[in-house]
């Protein structure tokens, strides 16, 4: 699920499927100069020779052959049959959006986006998006919708961003599908439905979207747009985390450790907090050392090892990561015994709202 395109056009030309009778007689009006047999011939070429192909996009390209410009600024994009340039490929993007090619708008809007081959410029990609979005080109009316969310290169409009997400996710957008689950479910732009979120989030997670699958398995959990069901919840969940979200290998390790929509398995649930943990995320990791501080999911008792995880935890400025690790430091237990560190990190916990911080630090302060 991209935005990217591929060089190849989505409508196969008839070349493709030329006899050698027909394939001679394209080839002889390519060589005498006709713009349509020459696009032919170079989508031909594309299979088997990329310079060849992109020898003849460019004679086509150059008598205004606007499928030809599009496929010529892929291929300098891309590097295929020539030397890969993008700037170049902004130029006969350019071409061919000017002539109404709606890929080449969204193309053009996305170098301008990114200043790709040209200089950045928000206002710019936004109307090379608005006019291929005009087409019904559902990737630029989703960029479009985040563009308008945002406040980049168009007024901010929550009401316009919905809109244009709807028109690319009623075309089936994946990413605009998120995005609209994601207003319906805050009430931006459009009323707060939670039942309505639910619907577009299901969509992009039946289309493999990560997040999609983990916020739809956390509705389920709680019960927000359906009925309470684990079982349905750890579905989506062990989809997501599958995927790689770490949010939901942390949901899924959770509801392993309680046996909810699962088999309570202390193994399996300490293997996604790892999963997740050695991806960065702050619950996570303090899940983990708190589970390698008590022995369980088949883990070593080793204190040492929640130091090492309750630490990266409390970088991250998580409270009860913090507290424990100031117990640590308190205690001496296999980190060296220090009042003063210990101290810090109980401050910092109780900055961030754990109670029992402030208690040990009236105690040790008295």
């Amino acid at each position: 699920m991209t935005d990217d395109k591929s060089h190849v056009n989505q409508e196969t030309p008839t070349a493709l499927f030329l006899d050698g009778e027909e394939m001679a007689s394209c080839r002889k009006d390519a060589e005498l100069g006709d713009p349509d047999s020459q696009f032919l011939l170079g989508f031909h070429y594309l299979y088997e020779d990329d310079a060849g192909a992109a020898a003849w996009f460019h004679k086509a390209a150059e008598q205004g052959n606007a499928d030809a410009q599009l496929q010529l600024g892929h291929m300098y994009q891309d590097g295929l049959g020539v030397p890969k340039n993008h700037a170049e490929a902004a130029e006969w993007f350019k071409k061919a959006a000017e002539q109404g090619i709606d890929l080449a708008q969204f193309m053009l809007g996305l170098m301008y986006l990114r200043g790709d081959g040209t200089t950045q410029d928000a206002t710019e990609a936004a109307l090379w998006l608005r006019k291929a979005a005009e087409q019904g080109d559902a990737g630029s009316q989703w960029r479009l919708g985040e563009m308008y969310q945002d406040g980049h290169g168009v007024p901010k409009d929550d009401v316009e961003s919905a809109t244009w997400f709807r028109k690319a996710a009623e075309q089936g957008n994946a990413h605009a599908q998120l995005q609209l689950g994601w207003m319906y479910f805050y009430g931006q732009g459009v009323p707060q439905l939670d039942k309505e979120a639910a619907t577009w989030f299901r969509k992009s997670a039946e289309q493999g979207d990560a997040i999609a699958q983990a916020i739809l398995g956390w509705m389920y959990k709680e019960g927000r747009g359906f009925l309470k069901d684990y079982v349905e919840a750890a579905a989506w969940l062990h989809k997501a985390a599958e995927n790689g979200d770490p949010g939901a290998q942390v949901e899924l390790g959770l509801l392993y450790r309680r046996g909810a929509g699962v088999s309570k398995n202390e193994s399996d649930a300490a293997a996604w907090f790892r999963k997740a943990a050695e991806q960065g995320h702050a619950e996570a990791q303090y899940y983990l050392g708190s589970m390698f501080s008590r022995g369980l999911g088949g883990l070593p008792k080793d204190q040492a090892e929640a130091a090492f995880w309750y630490r990266k935890a409390a970088e991250q400025e998580h409270a009860y990561a913090e507290f424990a690790l100031g117990l640590m430091y308190e205690s001496g237990s296999d980190v060296p015994q220090d009042k003063a560190e210990a101290i810090k990190w109980f401050r910092r916990a109780a900055e961030h709202g754990e109670e029992m911080a402030d208690e040990k630090l009236q105690a040790m302060e008295e």
